[in-house]
């Protein structure tokens, strides 16, 4: 039996717990018989873990956040979702929280500041810090709470998400479920250490071991330290003792637990046990009991009839696309007549710096930009003018810190990530396409956030701090990618993307910072998206190229003095493509110039569009020119022999020569 005599509540806070767990209860069951019916496709029972849903949310205040996990069905009950929104969810029907676009417990809602998950179970934790970054800075004495499994315990971005959070001191409440198995691998296969809150010691957060079945533990325990992180705010690690009586999901069954488990887990069922509490207590009578069953049976077979009555969702292949990204009204703001000439670099500076005046709430983050002012110098002064609040030094953790990028955008707040490296962007991969990129098309929420990304060869750096990574995001859609060539351009774009409320990735070549000069307009002034710029006009061949490529290009037209329009992209995502196939139907001869290696790159989707859009004006095949099928060599003549520059000249003058 479970003790439940040591907590001292009132008779209707208990009453309320129990109407929460069996309303859990009976939907679960419910969702067992649809899915033995093939009414629905998939189940993740929490049944036997529902006290620590329901506990912790009903512990929190309703405009505190949530982000549960696929196990965590009393969450979005005790936060009273409308069940015919919940049922559609599960159904892929139009009123459901996606749109028929992601099932089950994959999505959000403002409304009742639930964060749905993606599947990849570590990333949630770090969006929770986010989010309580966002009410540190906003000064509301709120908490959030997460919850992973102990699975999820073993990713890299739980490290990373407590770490963060410890560092940060942010009031974020880590709530593992340890239930014995991650799908069918025993806790036994996934650590050593006998409890997940040994892991909270390397981080100096406190920790606590609470039984995750024991509903008046959960929320007492819960309810008292909410109520202290509101005034003293600081992270904690909660791992509830409890267990998964049934499989990972109802396809993969229980084979792989003992019976005598099971057995003696089905003796600490969180609802029959509290139930016999409430009747030996007489705080509730059989027959209320029963009544309640009747009246949420009623609820439930309601609800049910309305998502069934529901038709089947149809859609357009225009309202999937207008739904990829957030749409806004982009103000244009000119730029003044007022000019200096400054770097590249003092450019993207003085643009950013520009933002984070115009933008009061606008948040930096990133690996030694504060008082050291970033490896490129570009936020040098920041600290000072801007405070450690909003100019963030952060650990070493690409993924973590842009999950909390998204976290703070969920929070309402517009956030700047600078990668160190336009590389090591490959160590937060994941919420760069699968949170940010996928977000707004899955449950409508955007993710305003900018990444910042110094890239580029030519600086004899190596594999590892040479690349430029572009093709890896344009192929994503929900991601914009910008990548500028001139001063002018960089500052006037930067701000932009910092204005627009999607996801931009900013690429800032490396070796122009400090090699390129001109004239750049004082003040704050946007450029759009999607417009390329006519650097030079001509009718003997159109030379499309971006970033550093933008320059190589240059030098040799005006070398070979030839009659060339000479676009730069300016942004890939979105692609200027009409006005580069209005250039190809002029000239009739196309060359792409991209420094990336060759294969899959953007040039080769400029060929391709070209092909089959403008194929009877073409007098030649389209012409790529990009690096080697090499990664990015160190050694100077090695690099040399990798850049695209240095073959373009040649692959110029054979198109031209065709």
């Amino acid at each position: 039996m479970i003790n439940y005599n040591s907590y001292s509540l009132s008779i209707k806070v208990e009453v309320d717990l129990y109407k929460s767990l069996l309303k859990t209860r009976l939907i679960e069951e419910k969702m067992l018989v649809l899915l033995r019916q093939g009414k629905i496709s998939k189940w993740f029972s929490s049944i036997g873990q529902e006290a620590i849903s329901v506990g912790v949310t009903a512990a929190l205040k309703l405009d505190e956040y949530i982000l549960p996990m696929h196990r965590n069905l009393g969450v979005f009950t005790t936060r009273e979702i409308p069940l015919n929104k919940l049922f559609s969810q599960w159904q892929g029907k139009v009123n459901g929280f996606t749109k028929g676009r992601d099932r089950s417990f994959h999505f959000g809602s403002q409304e009742h500041h639930i964060i749905g998950m993606i599947s990849h179970l570590g990333p949630q934790m770090g969006v929770a810090n986010g989010i309580a970054l966002g009410n540190l800075l906003k000064k509301n004495n709120k908490v959030t709470a997460v919850f992973s499994g102990e699975g999820g315990t073993s990713e890299g971005d739980f490290h990373e998400a407590l770490n963060i959070a410890s560092v940060w001191s942010l009031p974020v409440l880590f709530c593992i479920e340890h239930n014995g198995y991650g799908l069918s691998t025993p806790s036994t296969q996934q650590f050593l250490n006998q409890n997940i809150v040994d892991k909270g010691i390397g981080y100096g957060m406190e920790s606590q071991v609470i039984d995750g079945n024991n509903i008046l533990e959960v929320y007492t325990k819960v309810s008292e330290l909410a109520k202290d992180l509101r005034k003293n705010p600081r992270p904690i690690l909660l791992e509830f003792k409890t267990f998964r009586v049934r499989g990972h999901e109802e396809s993969s069954g229980t084979k792989y637990v003992p019976n005598e488990l099971i057995e003696e887990w089905a003796t600490k069922d969180p609802i029959s046990n509290y139930l016999q509490f409430l009747l030996e207590e007489n705080h509730l009578t059989p027959e209320e009991n029963e009544l309640l069953k009747i009246e949420i049976a009623q609820e439930i077979d309601k609800n049910l009839k309305s998502t069934f009555d529901e038709p089947e969702h149809k859609s357009t292949v225009e309202a999937e696309l207008a739904d990829v990204y957030k749409s806004f009204e982009f103000v244009e703001i000119k730029p003044s007549e007022d000019k200096k000439e400054i770097r590249f670099v003092d450019a993207i500076s003085d643009g950013l710096k520009s933002a984070f005046r115009e933008h009061e709430d606008l948040v930096l983050m990133g690996q030694d930009i504060a008082k050291y002012g970033g490896v490129f110098k570009v936020t040098e002064g920041f600290l000072e003018e801007f405070g450690a609040a909003r100019i963030r030094n952060t650990p070493i953790c690409e993924s973590g810190i842009i999950e909390a990028a998204y976290g703070l955008s969920i929070n309402g707040i517009k956030s700047v990530v600078e990668l160190q490296f336009s590389d090591f962007v490959s160590s937060g991969f994941n919420p760069v396409v699968n949170l940010l990129a996928k977000s707004f098309y899955r449950w409508s929420q955007n993710a305003s956030v900018v990444l910042r990304m110094p890239c580029g060869g030519g600086v004899g750096a190596g594999p590892f701090h040479s690349q430029t990574n572009e093709a890896w995001f344009t192929k994503v859609p929900g991601l914009k990618v910008v990548y500028p060539a001139f001063p002018q351009d960089a500052k006037g774009l930067l701000i932009a993307a910092i204005e627009d409320p999607n996801p931009v990735l900013f690429f800032e070549h490396k070796a122009l910072y400090r090699t390129v000069r001109q004239e750049v307009s004082e003040g704050y002034f946007t450029i759009p998206f999607g417009v390329l710029n006519y650097i030079r006009k001509g009718d003997r061949v159109s030379v499309v190229s971006y970033g550093a490529g933008v320059h190589w290009a240059l030098k040799i037209v005006d070398e070979l003095n030839i009659s060339a329009d000479l676009l730069d992209l300016r942004t890939l995502q979105p692609l200027d493509i009409e006005e580069v196939f209005k250039s190809a139907k002029k000239t009739g001869r196309v060359i792409i110039l991209q420094e990336d290696s060759l294969f899959g790159g953007i040039a080769s989707e400029i060929s391709a569009l070209i092909t089959e859009n403008c194929f009877e004006y073409l007098d030649a095949p389209v012409k790529r020119c990009g690096g080697l099928e090499t990664p990015i060599p160190f050694a100077k003549d090695l690099e040399d022999m990798y850049l695209s520059k240095n073959r373009f000249k040649e692959d110029l003058l054979s198109l031209l020569n065709y």
